[in-house]
């Protein structure tokens, strides 16, 4: 059941960034969103770590993908692995940036908001921007493609659900690219993935892996 737990850990603390980050970002507006920070740091702090929690969460997912399904291909598998080690390096060493911005707001609104400071605030949200949205979720696209071919060779789950997270990558891997590019494109491209790992969370909670697979897996 660990792999269904990492799975549900991982869509539970990704998840809920989604709702804490509008509370202290104002999208396009970098003064509003000072501002903001200021009146509620405690909201910029929560997703700091929350977002550590995910970093985490990612690495112990890719740990136990990998042993899970080395056997079906190690090289694959451990590039896959390396690939969700670079995602929660990446989203935890952003996150120096984030907590950057909740001081350098608070300086900003001190000391009769400066100028310069509203720039420096700008670079600050647009380098935790640029890695959280482009550069970590590139890194997932590789390494989760790797790790769904084999969780789909494998057979330990339905194919219509092995099949669901392995083509619901490719819009979100184009909506990636397209972003790296300056080329904005509908977050409906992200919509099919999203429940994804709930769904196969719930799914290996309660059936648990075929009793074939575990007996050679243990044998091994």
């Amino acid at each position: 059941r660990v792999l269904g737990f990492a799975f549900f850990l991982q869509f539970v603390t990704s998840f809920s960034v989604i709702w804490i980050k509008p509370a202290w970002h104002v999208l396009g507006d970098t003064q509003a969103t000072m501002f903001k920070i200021v009146k509620n740091p405690g909201l910029l702090q929560a997703n700091i770590l929350i977002d550590m929690l995910t970093a985490l969460g990612v690495i112990f997912l890719g740990a136990v993908l990998y042993v899970t399904f080395r056997d079906q291909n190690e090289i694959i598998a451990l590039t896959a692995l390396g690939f969700y080690i670079l995602e929660g390096a990446l989203l935890a060493t952003s996150k120096m940036a984030t907590f950057s911005l909740l001081r350098l707001s608070q300086e900003f609104v001190s000391t009769g908001s400066p100028e310069y400071f509203l720039t420096l605030g700008n670079l600050f949200l647009e380098t935790m921007n640029y890695v959280d949205d482009i550069l970590l979720m590139l890194a997932f696209c590789v390494g989760g493609t790797l790790f769904y071919y084999l969780l789909h060779k494998s057979r330990v789950v339905p194919p219509w659900l092995s099949l669901w997270g392995l083509l619901s990558l490719i819009p979100l891997l184009i909506g990636v690219l397209a972003s790296f590019f300056n080329i904005d494109l509908p977050y409906i491209l992200y919509l099919p993935y999203l429940p994804f790992e709930f769904v196969i969370a719930v799914w290996i909670l309660i059936r648990g892996l075929p009793n074939s697979y575990v007996d050679f897996q243990t044998r091994k």
